[in-house]
């Protein structure tokens, strides 16, 4: 096999120690190696990049571990080649596993390029990245308090999520408030508090509160998980705000993709700060949209398909897809992809449906950052204004019709 890097080094990153080898392959293609251990402390660290560099060494590759190769990308991606690449395209014959044949295995994958490498995006985009699954995390510890919430409206016998679409709704907040702040229940009072079109349901809405009882614990809790979702919001606010202040020189950029129905400023700052601005990293848009784990997978052997459901790739950004497509299929003044939808919807059904529509979406921001034209799909006159199918008569048809019109067919013969 060819050898594509003569002198290479395959790493193997645990907590504490790196275990690293240099492969140096000669002209008559025969490989030696050198083997070292090194502390994960920064001073090792930076011992271990001065042995690459005495060496020559200056392409390396290691596998994902964690976050432990994270510091040492950081000072190697300077002045070196580095290559992360995923444990299970480097993972050694089982039975016959060490952290220093681990290391050999991965310089021998390495030097004859059979290793695939993942996505690294430059550090401005990787810090993006870092405040984008922040606020993703910081929503879902929002998102399991208010569960807690509803679990203690449940346990008091109050039944408002049942009635109101939104129990943290204007409506919902003002009741709950006037439940935990006061000991005596004032129907007449809850009656004022009910806003806007939830007026409709203000008999339901008082009847699903009457008789509640919030005992001391249930009290203490749901003013402690009102005081930590406030805390939440202000802290998804700050680093909204930090985001894009970060993202200022690819906002031309973030415009651009928020032309896409469905998809707010918002959105787009966090797309971006998952897929970077460089689309040449993919080798198409089929690529990206696999690499975020929109694609169905292949399966087969012997002739028979197995599953071929999508990947469990795209932890942040699929999600995040997913809830433009449902937006966008709501999109009242840009119904491209709500008529895409209804249109998958028939044949595959609500759910691989919207995994379509956000495959579509990201197929497009694909194309719409590398040639940096605004949304416009090739079949958009066509698919909003579809021309109707010609429709060619044969005889069955042709006395069908007739027969519909209310001739008699019967005495109709045929003139040869």
């Amino acid at each position: 096999m060819k050898i594509i890097y003569p002198i290479c080094c395959g790493v193997d990153v645990h907590k504490k120690t790196i275990v690293a080898t240099i492969a140096t392959t000669d002209s008559n293609n025969i490989t030696s190696y050198q083997m070292k251990t090194f502390s994960t402390f920064n001073s090792d660290i930076y011992a271990f990049r001065d042995w690459l560099s005495a060496h020559s060494c200056f392409d390396v590759c290691m596998e994902s571990t964690g976050k432990y190769w994270i510091p040492i990308f950081n000072i190697l991606e300077e002045s070196m080649n580095v290559i992360l690449t995923h444990p299970k395209y480097v993972r050694a014959i089982k039975g016959k596993k060490t952290d220093k044949k681990d290391s050999k295995w991965i310089a021998d994958l390495f030097k004859h390029d059979m290793v695939r490498s993942s996505f690294i995006p430059p550090k401005d985009i990787r810090s993006l990245r870092e405040l984008g699954r922040y606020r993703a995390k910081l929503v879902s510890m929002k998102s399991s308090e208010k569960n807690r919430y509803q679990n203690c409206m449940t346990v008091s016998n109050i039944s408002l999520a049942s009635v109101l679409s939104d129990p943290f709704g204007k409506t919902a907040s003002g009741i709950m408030e006037h439940l935990l702040s006061s000991k005596v229940f004032d129907s007449e009072y809850c009656k004022t508090l009910i806003k806007k079109s939830a007026r409709k349901k203000t008999e339901l809405i008082i009847e699903s509160i009457q008789g509640y009882s919030i005992e001391t614990d249930q009290r203490f809790k749901m003013n402690e998980a009102l005081t930590h979702m406030r805390f939440l919001d202000n802290m998804i606010l700050r680093t909204e705000a930090e985001l894009f202040v970060r993202i200022q020189p690819y906002y031309n950029m973030i415009e651009l993709i928020s032309e896409l129905p469905g998809i707010s400023q918002l959105s787009a700052a966090l797309i971006v700060s998952e897929i970077g601005t460089d689309m040449t990293i993919f080798e198409s848009s089929k690529h990206l949209t696999s690499w975020a784990g929109l694609t169905p997978a292949n399966n087969e052997s012997a002739g028979k398909k197995k599953s071929v459901r999508i990947s469990k790739a795209g932890q942040f950004l699929k999600p995040l897809l997913v809830q433009c497509a449902l937006a966008s299929i709501r999109h009242k003044k840009e119904p491209y992809f709500t008529n895409k939808y209804a249109q998958i919807k028939k044949r595959r059904g609500h759910k691989k449906a919207i995994i379509a529509i956000a495959r579509m979406m990201l197929t497009s921001i694909y194309h719409m950052i590398t040639t940096g034209e605004h949304f416009n799909p090739s079949d958009y006159e066509e698919f909003q204004n579809p021309m109707p199918k010609r429709v060619v008569m044969n005889e069955k048809s042709a006395f069908a019709f007739l027969e519909e019109q209310g001739y008699d067919i019967s005495a109709i013969t045929k003139v040869m």
